[in-house]
């Protein structure tokens, strides 16, 4: 026995080369073993509200130099931010229309349901909506409620052209100074500052005229405000092009309620932009998950056994070249 602890304690029996060795093997064992350490981490979800409403249908943008409808241009942005969320994110479709947002589907992770959420985008279409109106004051309380249902919180990504429909006045405009819920929420305006007339379609999506500025016109006191007109818009169709309804994108009042709401505002031109702004959006909630070591000591070992190869000798050698 005492011979064998005498030949453990030798300098012979401990050289470079066993005890590499015997390191290697283990943080192998280590790694079968494979621990693990809790870490916390930012769990993303993101409800895209798309706003389908009529004026949304208007032509004052562009896709590769080609008119396009606001509609389609919130798709082709949509598709583009879709690609760039990484895998482990959580994505909802919404649709806003007269005073309320319909979620598609709860927030389900992009990578597994990628063709899902591209095909819900492709489908987004003004002739699902349920409302001729356009109240966005009145949908962020809807929608408010609407997250809260869910199983696990989301922020929110509101696309829109800031149009509401009636206009607005003292009787029909909701105070949002009581309003909770809206922190972090990011409103992407969508259209342009020059604007152009709102277009009548059939429901074949052909055109047959263009919405007149009598459709939007105010009503008076009680009119404005009672539960038989908020889904209805005057049906009038512009007879002549000075007779034809303006629709803007609405980048002041857009960002007047945002400010009430303590949210963000960007303008919709850029993907880049609206990633940008996304991150600036806290997580909507933080998760504890096992950082397992398995790679981290497997990898160690394999570095230790191939340092075997190199002998000391070559390695001072390469010592004293690097201090030269």
């Amino acid at each position: 026995m005492r011979k064998w602890l005498k030949k453990i304690r030798s300098e012979s029996y401990f050289d470079f080369d066993t005890l590499s060795l015997i390191l290697s093997i283990g943080f192998m064992m280590l790694a079968i073993i494979n621990p693990s350490i809790p870490l916390k981490h930012n769990v993303y979800n993101y409800m895209f509200v798309t706003d389908i409403s009529q004026s949304m249908n208007t032509l004052d943008m562009s896709i590769l130099n080609k008119p396009t409808s606001r509609l389609d241009y919130m798709k082709h942005t949509l598709h583009e931010v879709m690609s760039e969320l990484p895998c482990g994110t959580k994505v909802s479709i919404g649709l806003f229309v007269g005073v309320s947002v319909a979620a598609s589907y709860t927030p389900i992770e992009i990578c597994e349901n990628f063709n899902a959420i591209e095909d819900t985008i492709d489908h987004l279409d003004w002739r699902s909506g349920w409302s001729g109106n356009s109240r966005i004051r009145e949908s962020f309380f809807n929608l408010a409620r609407l997250i809260r249902s869910f199983p696990e919180n989301s922020q929110v990504v509101y696309l829109t052209d800031g149009e509401e429909a009636p206009k607005l006045h003292t009787f029909n405009t909701r105070d949002l100074s009581q309003f909770q819920g809206g922190n972090d929420w990011l409103i992407v305006g969508i259209g342009s500052l020059k604007g152009a007339p709102i277009p009548k379609l059939d429901g074949k999506n052909q055109l047959i005229g263009y919405w007149s500025s009598d459709s939007f016109g105010l009503q008076p006191g009680i009119a404005q405000i009672s539960e038989a007109n908020l889904g209805t818009r005057d049906n009038v169709i512009a007879g002549g092009e000075s007779d034809r309804y303006i629709s803007k994108l609405d980048e002041v009042y857009l960002k007047d309620i945002t400010k009430q709401i303590h949210g963000i505002y960007v303008r919709g031109d850029s993907v880049i932009n609206i990633l940008s702004a996304m991150k600036k959006q806290k997580p909507a909630w933080q998760d504890k998950a096992d950082f397992h070591l398995k790679w981290f000591f497997a990898s160690l070992a394999g570095v230790i056994f191939s340092l075997r190869f190199i002998s000391v000798k070559q390695i001072k050698q390469y010592v004293i070249k690097r201090k030269k």
